[in-house]
């Protein structure tokens, strides 16, 4: 395992409210000199919601994604607030983006985006045992609810509206740990 590469200098760039711009003056273990840059999340993380109903399927919702100029269907997800767990922001943001409260919430795990050039870190976590409760979000529109067979997310996948990695991610990493629970 290589030694973690020596940074030798840093400039801060200002690109907008959710990121900074850092670059790194680097040299790795080989004495290799290079230049990186990496946006540094302003925020304190994200949280993405894989919430299950009673029956087994998961609550997706559409919205509008800027970055694609398009809807696209995904799980609930938002930023982590100043002083708030990572379960209190899954189910704030389950609140207001789905209109259901889950009893029982589980972070899974946590991903990152594009750890090469970004510090963003999303955190999976599983909503079961859900009950309607709506809080007011920050959506520019009320949000469409899907409900989809976890156990039919080759299709999911496979369709033009529901690329965003982290959904994918978060389906598959639900759907094998429901998997692994249930067995004896």
């Amino acid at each position: 395992m290589s030694r973690l590469p020596k940074i030798h200098g840093r400039r801060n760039r200002d690109p907008g409210k959710l990121f900074k711009i850092e670059q790194l003056d680097l040299e790795f273990s080989n004495g290799e000199h290079r230049v990186y840059e990496r946006l540094i999340s302003r925020g304190l993380g994200a949280v993405i919601v894989v919430p299950i109903t009673d029956d087994g399927q998961v609550l997706l919702v559409r919205e509008y994604a800027a970055g694609l100029h398009h809807y696209e269907m995904g799980l609930v997800k938002g930023r982590l607030e100043k002083d708030e767990s990572i379960l209190e922001a899954a189910q704030r943001e389950l609140q207001e983006e789905a209109g259901f409260a889950a009893r029982d919430l589980q972070e899974l795990t946590a991903l990152s985006l594009a750890p090469g050039y970004m510090t963003h870190v999303t955190h999976v976590v599983l909503a079961r045992d859900l009950y309607p409760s709506r809080l007011p979000g920050d959506e520019p529109e009320e949000l469409e609810v899907i409900p989809w067979q976890l156990d039919q997310l080759d299709r999911l996948t496979a369709r033009d509206d529901c690329t965003e990695g982290r959904t994918i991610a978060a389906l598959y990493i639900a759907r094998d740990f429901l998997a692994a629970e249930s067995r004896p």
